[in-house]
């Protein structure tokens, strides 16, 4: 008999109010890989995942986003060019937990809804990324 577990995601929806703004920060700013645009929704690829940016489609579905943790190889790299594109950081890079032969360092930044975003990564254990 098969478990059914959910392990792998499809799409992340980010609400916006300003889709072409938003889909300007992702694709400029953040160097997402764009997909297509219809009315009211802007979609990216995101490592095979799919990142739908759209419009709260009623009064249940207006609120931000939840967060999106997005993995990168070296994150003092992607935070430095983050911060030159200007993006905001409320929380730079920093230690977060001991990953058993690896540290686990996350930085949480702003898009421009407001919505709070973060990149993650690992790190050998005990060192600071460079």
């Amino acid at each position: 008999m098969t478990t059914f577990s959910l392990n792998k995601i499809g799409q992340i929806h980010i609400n916006v109010k300003d889709v072409d703004q938003a889909t300007a920060f992702y694709k400029d700013v953040l160097g997402m890989t764009h997909l297509f645009q219809v009315p009211g929704m802007s979609f990216f690829d995101c490592g095979g995942i799919m990142l739908m940016l759209g419009l709260p489609t009623s009064a249940e579905f207006d609120h931000r986003s939840s967060l999106v943790y997005y993995q990168v190889d070296n994150i003092a790299a992607a935070h430095k060019t983050l911060v030159e594109r200007g993006v905001i950081f409320t929380e730079t890079p920093n230690f977060v937990a001991n990953m058993g032969k690896r540290d686990l360092w996350m930085g949480f930044f702003l898009d421009t809804e407001g919505n709070t975003l973060a990149i993650r990564s690992y790190v050998p254990k005990g060192t600071k990324p460079e």
